[in-house]
């Protein structure tokens, strides 16, 4: 009858001893000999017929490994479960361990594993976090900002017969020239399109009277100023790095000349934008407008207020770890193992997804957070209209429910649903924990704060 012990080797960090009696294994290689027997087929021999000695031979050391094996793997299951240990990953065997095996001579052995445990912690107490609330004001100037991008997004464009203003748009040719203005062989071309105000004031005025088919020669620094000239570079495939980039040369050719009639705001294009919603005037339209925006900028300073309750878990709750037996489990996974300098370069990263992990599954637990079927099917319809633009397009098309129910179907997407909800239920919990105190902020400010939290993460 196997025995099992236990003694520690450091923090959270055990050995396992399992003592096999020769009694434990035996019968089951003998009986799986046996039908080895059975089945060979070795040629000069009728099936079943072939000699003990010879199966023995052919195969009995690999059925003995596997049998042995088998037995260790069962009775160090079936102590994990009875003594209820909760453990990281799975038991690293010994490797010495192996050597000992000999088919020949079938002894009592003893296998040896370490094992890390789970520890046992507190959360940090959210309640008295310091969580700021970030408060950003919509202006008129924001609301003015998106009517506008409305009535340019649904306007119509007209051609027109020559450039005259600023806000006129251009189809042009990018084809990339020597200093003398020829078309360098190879060289990058592309079509592109954009307002006359994108030019540099310098270079804009040259633009003035010319019509489809004119062009300019200049290189990009003369052409555009820093910002247009980056995401035009962009566009070309060079590099902002590049300081030789800006200095290319192009021909700038003129293919279209357009200019942008904005849609009127009347009953039409409000109902058009927001049907069935009552909106009458422009009064009507801003305000409508305003709550949208105000309800886009409170969710994102609802998720940064998630972002710091995941920073006030993390970096307050304190939690051991069995670093040493980590380290070693980290070293042996793969198929090329890590080297013991890369884990250490991996481990602080490591350590904080584990930690996470774990405090993610304390709050699951003590909190009952359930994710039911129902919530999968409404999340899978939910992505399903983002896809086709946000527009809720009703629920109980058929359409939608048989796409909803092949998405049930599939059992990795259901994992991923399962998972993203329960990860959005354990932010919820912790967000309702939190006084955050409110901080008016701009909206532009707001954006590059959470710009530069992104980068620093990354």
């Amino acid at each position: 009858m196997a025995t099992i012990t236990r003694e520690p080797i450091g923090e959270l960090h055990e050995k396992i001893s399992l003592r096999l009696d020769r009694a434990d294994y035996l019968p089951g290689f003998e009986r799986a000999l046996k039908d080895y027997g059975k089945k060979a087929n070795i040629p000069g021999f009728r099936k079943g017929m072939v000699p003990a000695g010879l199966i023995k031979k052919m195969y009995g050391p690999s059925v003995f490994t596997d049998e042995v094996l088998r037995t260790v793997d069962r009775e160090l299951i079936g102590y994990l479960q009875t003594e209820k240990l909760d453990i990281f990953a799975q038991p690293l065997p010994f490797e010495t361990d192996m050597q000992q095996l000999d088919v020949h001579n079938p002894i009592d052995y003893t296998f040896h594993f370490e094992i890390g445990r789970k520890p046992e912690f507190k959360l940090t107490d959210l309640g008295k976090a310091k969580i700021t609330r970030y408060v950003i004001d919509v202006t008129d100037e924001m609301v003015d900002q998106e009517v506008t991008r409305l009535q340019n997004r649904y306007g119509n464009m007209q051609d027109q017969e020559s450039v005259d203003n600023d806000d006129q748009v251009l189809n042009v040719q990018f084809v990339e020239t020597d200093a003398q203005g020829s078309a360098v062989e190879n060289g990058l071309q592309k079509d592109n399109s954009l307002l006359v105000k994108y030019f540099a004031p310098a270079f804009r005025s040259q633009w003035n009277a010319k019509k489809v088919g004119d062009s300019l020669v200049a290189d990009l620094q003369t052409a555009f100023e820093e910002k247009e000239r980056n995401w035009i570079m962009s566009d070309l495939g060079l590099s902002a790095e590049d300081a030789t980039a800006a200095q290319k040369s192009f021909r700038i050719a003129i293919t279209k000349i357009g200019l942008l009639e904005k849609r009127a705001l009347d009953e039409t294009f409000f109902e058009q934008l927001y049907p069935n919603q009552e909106i009458k005037t422009e009064a009507d339209l801003k305000n409508k407008i305003r709550e949208e925006i105000q309800a886009y900028w409170t969710a994102q300073a609802n998720n940064q207020i998630q972002d710091q309750v995941f920073h006030a878990l993390v970096d307050h709750t304190e939690i051991a770890f069995p670093e040493t037996f980590l380290k070693k489990w980290l070293q042996s996974q793969g198929e090329n193992p890590k080297t013991a300098e890369e884990v250490e370069t991996e481990f602080p990263t490591f350590r904080n997804q584990l930690k996470w992990t774990l405090i993610s599954e304390k709050i699951v637990q003590d909190q009952a957070l359930q994710v039911n079927p129902d919530e999968i099917r409404a999340f899978a319809q939910q992505q399903l209209f983002s896809y086709m633009g946000g527009a809720n397009l009703g629920m109980d098309q058929p359409w939608v429910k048989e796409y909803t129910e092949r998405m049930m179907k599939d059992r990795k997407y259901v994992e991923d649903a399962f998972h993203r909800i329960q990860s959005q239920k354990v932010m919820e919990w912790g967000a309702s924990q939190v006084k955050p105190t409110d901080k008016s902020i701009e909206a532009e400010q707001f954006t590059k704060m959470v710009e530069e939290h992104q980068h620093q993460h990354h």
